[in-house]
């Protein structure tokens, strides 16, 4: 018996691992968790639109919120351990291929390893809150943003490396909101045992919760840029930063209530996704 002979069995044991109900159980957590990550940054952001200031508006401002609530720990934990189901069921794609008659493209496959990675980082940072290290999930975003761009521009190329981010972090944003607008996350739902009103939930919080998202992600890499152009890291801004410049525009607060709502609604799509999408 060559090592061949082994490593085939193994293969399929490890595809099947993917295609389990356990895997699938972690990816719905995994929608559960960011729903819950993006509600209340949106309402946090709300709350800075009408007049109220403090909590941070980020990842960091929502960790901290939750860990106020009774058993705020447990819910903390809960939060981390979906946030790597999540990781983990993008690592499947990764190495096997996602659903759907395309799942298997080269493209799919490193978009899923990237989303692994960045699931992963999250998940990390609430775990080592939830473990004590508050440094780790509730420093501010626009320092730690600042922080980063700072060393990166320290490097050789480092206005380059930093303007590719910028750039890279902008057409990220715009590609979410087309692809929210057109709609484009109707071909990973299960079709089948949908109601028209859950269809209509789905489409009014998926278009506007993702265009949001998108507007956020693009105004962050613009900021990023800037940095980049004037070689002054403190013009990057992190979420909460970001957030709140909306409020400075010829719109107003308005415009940041539009986009803090949208987030909200971001958060209500992602707990209908962990019901109704293939996984």
């Amino acid at each position: 018996m060559n090592a061949r002979t082994l490593t085939v069995p193994g293969r399929a044991r490890a595809r099947r691992a993917a295609n389990s109900s356990v895997v699938e159980a972690a990816a719905r957590w995994g929608f559960v968790a960011r729903g819950v990550i993006y509600l209340l940054v949106g309402a946090l952001a709300l709350h800075i639109a009408f007049g109220g200031s403090g909590r941070q508006a980020d990842r960091g401002g929502a960790l901290t919120q939750l860990s106020e609530q009774p058993f705020g720990s447990v819910l903390l934990w809960a939060l981390g351990a979906g946030l790597t189901g999540m990781a983990l069921w993008r690592l499947s794609e990764a190495l096997f291929g996602a659903a759907g008659a395309d799942g298997h493209k080269a493209r799919k496959r490193l978009l899923s390893a990237g989303r692994c990675l960045f699931y992963g980082f999250v998940a990390y940072s609430v775990l080592a809150f939830a473990a004590g290290e508050s440094s780790s999930g509730s420093g501010s975003s626009d320092r730690q943003s600042q922080d980063v761009t700072a060393r990166a521009l320290e490097l050789p190329g480092g206005r380059w490396i930093v303007g590719l981010a910028g750039a890279g972090i902008v057409a990220a944003g715009a590609w979410i909101a087309v692809r929210a607008a057109l709609r484009k996350y109707r071909k990973h739902l299960k079709q089948g045992g949908m109601s028209r009103r859950t269809r209509r939930l789905i489409d009014v919080t998926g278009v506007a919760g993702g265009v949001a998202r998108g507007v956020l992600f693009a105004a962050l890499g613009i900021f990023v840029l800037s940095a980049a152009l004037s070689y002054e890291p403190e013009k990057a801004k992190g979420f909460d930063d970001t957030l709140r410049s909306f409020a400075e525009t010829p719109a107003g607060p308005w415009l940041l209530v539009l986009v803090a709502a949208g987030l909200v609604l971001f958060g209500i799509f992602s707990f209908a996704m962990a019901r109704v999408r293939r996984v």
